[in-house]
């Protein structure tokens, strides 16, 4: 076998394996026959004709995302940056569209975002652009599908992923919430801050009530003892003066017994002499007696003393006494 024969051989085995290619799953080759559109091939093995058809490139059928960051500028002229990821995949019927119609489809998809976003931002201020970003989001998926349905592209979805003002605004906007919540705080504070007043001056005013009805309580047996103990003294021959002079001098002798039982007590009671329980008894039933002899005076003095009564005219005086008028 000569050696041109072997050359050609070989060369006619690589054009023939030449013929044969693969499409991968999820994408479509365009086939070219002398520089035209001759068919569309989808996944597996392929066959072309070598030296007439050439592949003249590959079209990517899975779902790919463009992220498009756009400044612009809200209606209270706040300028934020906002980040809109988009969806989007060729329609496998429209692979020739999408080929031969477009040549830079990302900066097409690019220029109609920008379009939309800053056609509707604008139109709102900045607390709704983040309330009303999902609606900013449909607004940009509606114009894209019907630009981009023409070249064989499907919208899937489009997000607004970020929404990013300038630093000092949302440094303001953080002061403007934290002064919020400390009103709601301090609110809150003078709320509770009232009801436990409130259940304080209930809680003193119950207390009182019952301390005030200890006292009444207690007033009432210690007269209820003095009661006994002046009729205990009056059954040994103690008339009720002195009984009740007595009981008030041990009382006050009590009394200066309680102090002293306190180490602690700053509590000075003047005047304190050792006759000076003595001094009070004698005061005190004298005061007794003269009281006693003033009341009995009194009523001997209204006993003297009588109203006159007036004097009723009899029957016919009046006739009498009337004097004649001539």
């Amino acid at each position: 076998m000569s050696i041109p024969f072997i050359i050609i051989f070989v060369i006619a085995f690589f054009i023939f394996l030449s013929s044969f290619f693969t499409v991968k799953q999820q994408s479509s080759v365009i086939i070219e026959r002398f520089g035209k559109f001759q068919s569309v091939r989808n996944s597996g093995l392929q066959l072309k004709i070598p030296v007439v058809d050439r592949i003249a490139g590959r079209v990517n059928l899975k779902i790919q995302q463009l992220d498009v960051i756009i400044e612009t500028k809200t209606r209270d002229n706040v300028f934020i940056k906002m980040k809109v990821s988009v969806q989007f995949k060729v329609i496998q019927e429209k692979v020739y569209e999408a080929f031969y119609k477009l040549e830079y489809p990302h900066d097409q998809i690019t220029s109609y975002v920008f379009d939309v976003v800053r056609a509707e931002v604008p139109k709102l201020k900045l607390d709704d652009v983040f309330e009303r970003k999902d609606d900013i989001a449909v607004a940009v998926k509606r114009e894209l599908n019907e630009a981009m349905s023409t070249y064989g592209y499907d919208i899937i979805n489009t997000l607004v992923t970020d929404i990013d003002p300038d630093i000092q605004v949302k440094n303001a906007m953080n002061r403007i919430n934290a002064a919020d919540r400390e009103k709601t705080a301090a609110e809150f504070e003078a709320e509770s801050s009232r009801i436990r007043i409130v259940a304080k001056a209930k809680a003193e005013a119950e207390s009182k009530r019952l301390q005030g009805q200890g006292i009444a309580d207690q007033r009432r047996e210690i007269a209820r003892g003095l009661v006994e103990s002046v009729e205990v003294l009056n059954n040994v021959g103690i008339n009720s003066q002195e009984a009740s002079a007595l009981i008030v001098v041990t009382q006050h002798y009590d009394t200066l017994q309680a102090i002293g039982a306190d180490a602690n007590s700053n509590l000075i009671l003047l005047p304190n002499s050792p006759q000076a329980g003595s001094d009070m008894l004698n005061n005190m039933v004298a005061s007794f007696t003269a009281s006693n002899q003033v009341g009995e005076m009194m009523k001997k003095t209204n006993k003297k003393v009588e109203k006159p009564k007036p004097i009723q005219p009899q029957s016919g005086y009046e006739d009498d006494i009337t004097p004649e008028i001539k």
